[in-house]
């Protein structure tokens, strides 16, 4: 008889939890596992605050992934549960954006609305969205693959030895020169060391961006699995940090997190607003600085082209780079057309095809060899 059909019945959740912890990068071995039930067994839980407070002291999850154990605790003991509380705190990583006080519009309905995904609206269509099953195409897997040597770089204040540098390592050059009683032989040399710059990733999830939408949540998941410091945003009607739940290293359980994080999916389009509301909070605009930004967005936006234009300048003048990524650029020879691409385009650095994931990619790995305008 297999131990699995040996283990008892009420021990199964608790064993398939620590799996589970296993297969998102935490390190347990089995003694800890069999402390876990022990400690379960012994408590008597009267709630999954017992159940949480056993784990921590039997598991042993180290101090800076705590946040991913909690995350995937409530994924796995409370499920839809923990989605809500989740969503709970939309203060903290979710922004809806002020309406302007338009009392003749009249939200959509999430059963019909922009059910074929063409055209831009300002209404807000709160629905929930399930991906379908994943798959991992080339894109992805050169992403992964390219991504920790092709990302950008920036210097750091630290120095690091070096054949050659614009630093004196007088340390080193007099320790060796101790060895050859007292003379110089050779200037040691050192340099700044190379970090990774900040990547921040907006992602437009209105109903004009519908057929893309699922895509490019795979591709922000496999970035934030690739590249240390990457924040993902995405934005219709709401804007809402998503960075927490792609950090989930299965990317079902990440995209199914952010699934339930985001409620406007396939609603109406408010880029201006939505990077407004984004600079407007002190935490978020900081996100921004240094870093290479780039927006996933047709730019079809329903309102005044002012906003977006002045949240273009703010955001330009804060990022090292800023890219802006439309499936409306297809073609080599393409030429903003559109109100709001056209207020922009003196803004952004790059204006070029984020129609599949594969430019989308492209792209991203190249910015390690540009630099800012």
């Amino acid at each position: 008889m297999s131990a699995e059909l040996q283990l008892p019945r009420a021990a199964r959740i608790f064993v398939s939890f620590v799996a589970l912890l296993r297969a998102n990068g935490f390190a347990v071995a089995p003694e800890q596992t069999t402390s876990f039930l022990a400690a379960i067994d012994l408590l008597g839980p009267r709630d999954l605050g017992d159940i949480r407070q056993a784990a921590l002291a039997t598991l042993a999850p180290p101090p800076e992934r705590h946040a991913t154990f909690d995350r995937l605790f409530d994924l796995h003991f409370r499920g839809s549960e923990a989605i809500e509380h989740a969503d709970e705190g939309e203060d903290d990583e979710t922004v809806r954006l002020q309406e302007e006080g338009r009392g003749d519009e009249e939200p959509l309905l999430s059963d019909d609305a922009n059910e074929s995904g063409l055209t831009a609206t300002r209404t807000e269509a709160l629905v929930e969205r399930r991906f379908a099953q994943l798959s991992t195409t080339d894109a992805l897997r050169r992403l992964a693959r390219e991504a920790p040597r092709r990302l950008p770089r920036r210097r750091g204040h630290r120095r690091m030895r070096a054949r050659r540098g614009p630093f004196a390592d007088l340390r080193r050059t007099l320790r060796d020169s101790v060895r050859s009683d007292g003379e110089i032989l050779r200037l040691g040399h050192m340099k700044r060391r190379q970090r990774p710059r900040k990547i921040l990733l907006l992602i437009d999830v209105s109903g004009s961006m519908k057929s893309r939408t699922e895509e490019n949540m795979k591709l922000a998941h496999a970035l934030v699995q690739a590249a240390p410091n990457v924040e993902v945003f995405t934005f219709g009607t709401r804007l809402t940090r998503v960075t927490r739940a792609l950090r989930l290293k299965r990317r079902e359980q990440a995209l199914n997190a952010a699934a339930h994080l985001v409620s406007d999916w396939d609603g109406g389009t408010r880029i201006g607003d939505a990077l407004q509301a984004f600079l407007a909070v002190p935490r978020f605009g900081g996100y921004a600085r240094g870093a290479a930004v780039v927006v996933v967005s047709d730019g079809l936006e329903r309102g005044a082209p002012d906003a977006l234009r002045d949240a273009a300048a703010k955001l330009s003048r804060r990022a090292w780079r800023l890219s802006w990524l439309t499936p409306l650029a297809a073609g080599p020879g393409f030429r903003p057309q559109t109100e709001a691409l056209v207020a922009i385009e003196r803004f952004v650095d790059d204006l070029v095809d984020g129609g599949s994931s594969a430019s989308i990619v492209a792209h991203v790995l190249a910015l390690g060899r540009r630099r800012a305008a």
